[in-house]
């Protein structure tokens, strides 16, 4: 049965559930928890992909090891229904230092997402060199703690996870128009966040565009592409999206994602379309 249950102790790892139908073939159940707008949060997509992949690959490595994920590239081809998805996953490389796998999602037998994932360790160690941040690791007291018409209150994503938003980069809300940033706070609710945690995490900001005015609504991923550096502390995750160019229909949005160390745990870069102005 699909996860719908809000009140459910642990809503990420109740939406992650893959059952294993052998041969590489896995099927998941897609429900309103990680949804918006009666669609599954294209970061959760990302995350059963990934999952998939990597049970592909410990089971290749004689399940005497357990891999991270390290690099992981979707292509979203089509927006699934609510319901049951089929992952199937080969393996393209198995390796000491890295192995990958391909994973693709199908629906009713169309094809919606493919996937590359590129496993491995991710280090324990602190980094030797560190870019410094400004933005604060935890929601300071004036924080947003949901946005209008993009997270709605009690339902899907926001009741999943715990989410603030640095008001200074919600422009869109006040119908200005601003820079193409906009920051964030995000934990699951219930559970410490993890790297597949932070992936979903690296597309789970409003739409840089927003800012810029023009339509606000569905901004479609069409490919992304994130790397996973480290496995986050407990404690909140604190994103930061920002755009280089945004041309016709097409935006770019680079996110960074710490944990409560101030270490990146993902950065993930995506293309995107613009929504349709509103009639």
């Amino acid at each position: 049965m699909a996860p719908t249950d809000v009140t459910v102790d642990r809503p990420f790892a109740a939406s992650t559930v893959l059952t294993d139908e052998g041969g590489g073939r896995f099927t998941a159940e897609l429900g309103t928890l990680f949804s918006i707008g009666g669609k599954a949060h294209g970061g959760l997509l990302m995350v059963l992909l990934t999952k998939a992949a990597i049970a592909r690959l410990n089971a290749e490595h004689g399940g005497d090891t357990e891999l991270d994920p390290v690099v992981v590239g979707t292509e979203f081809l089509r927006a699934p229904e609510l319901g049951t998805v089929e992952l199937e996953t080969d393996v393209l490389k198995l390796g000491r230092q890295a192995s990958v796998a391909a994973a693709r999602m199908t629906q009713n037998g169309r094809l919606l997402l493919s996937a590359t994932v590129t496993a491995g360790a991710l280090p324990d160690a602190d980094p030797s060199w560190l870019a410094e941040s400004p933005m604060p690791l935890e929601p300071p007291a004036d924080a947003i703690d949901f946005v209008p018409d993009v997270r709605t209150p009690g339902e899907g994503l926001a009741a999943a996870t715990e989410a603030r938003y640095d008001p200074a980069t919600m422009a869109f809300l006040r119908k200005e128009t601003a820079d193409p940033v906009v920051r964030g706070w995000m934990r699951p609710r219930g559970e410490d966040p993890d790297p597949l945690f932070a992936l979903l995490a690296g597309d789970a900001l409003p739409p840089t565009v927003f800012n810029r005015g023009g339509g606000r609504g569905w901004a479609p991923t069409v490919q992304l592409t994130a790397m996973l550096r480290a496995r986050p502390a407990p404690g909140w995750l604190a994103l930061e999206s920002r755009s280089q160019m945004i041309a016709g229909t097409w935006f770019d949005e680079d996110c960074t994602v710490r944990d409560a160390t101030g270490r990146v745990v993902c950065q993930a870069r995506q293309l995107a379309l613009s929504p349709l102005p509103r009639r």
